[in-house]
């Protein structure tokens, strides 16, 4: 390799237009990850299949699973000084995909629990056996978790992508604005 392919490979491994080098010595937890949800990610998930952005965009194109992203949101604060300007963090997702904020955490409140298991039965449907991918964003523990819990809940086809939106994004496939997805009455 000459000086400047190298140039270009690190250049654009520090851009995230590379897939990730998982940290193949990351242990596959036995709990959930509970703090540090940024860091490298283990390269399984116990029941679970793990999937490369292009196996991800055959899901996508085929319609085969159904995608959720759970980056976290961060809503305004309640007590904001008046006159403060307040700018929501834009976030975008795999086209198609529910945006279920929140629930990615090591653990997790009822309602939030709630929250996931409403938002996976209303945008999966009932049966349990049908594919469910979960994203984040690289080297994000977010969706290890999510998925660990579906996997928990008896779902039987969960995918995880642990390259995520920006792994998406580097691979020049599409990406849409999304707003978290909000329970129906």
């Amino acid at each position: 390799m000459t000086g400047k392919e190298t140039i270009l490979l690190v250049a654009a491994g520090l851009l995230g237009l590379t897939q990730p080098m998982w940290a193949g010595d990351v242990a596959e937890p036995g709990g959930y990850r509970m703090a540090d949800y940024r860091a490298p990610v283990p390269q399984t998930l116990r029941g679970a299949s793990v999937v490369t952005t292009a196996e991800a965009e055959a899901l996508w194109r085929e319609k085969k699973a159904v995608f959720f992203d759970v980056m976290p949101n961060t809503p305004k604060p309640a007590n904001l000084p008046a006159g403060t300007i307040w700018r929501e963090t834009i976030r975008k997702d795999i086209p198609g995909s529910t945006w279920l904020a929140n629930v990615g955490y090591g653990a997790i409140s009822e309602e939030t629990a709630s929250y996931f298991r409403q938002g996976l039965a209303a945008e999966a449907g009932p049966d349990k056996s049908r594919a469910i991918l979960f994203y984040c964003m690289t080297n994000c523990w977010m969706s290890w978790n999510a998925a660990k819990r579906a996997v928990e809940w008896g779902y039987s086809a969960v995918i995880w992508y642990p390259s995520g939106a920006d792994g998406w994004e580097g691979a020049n496939l599409p990406l849409e604005e999304k707003k978290p997805y909000v329970i129906s009455n």
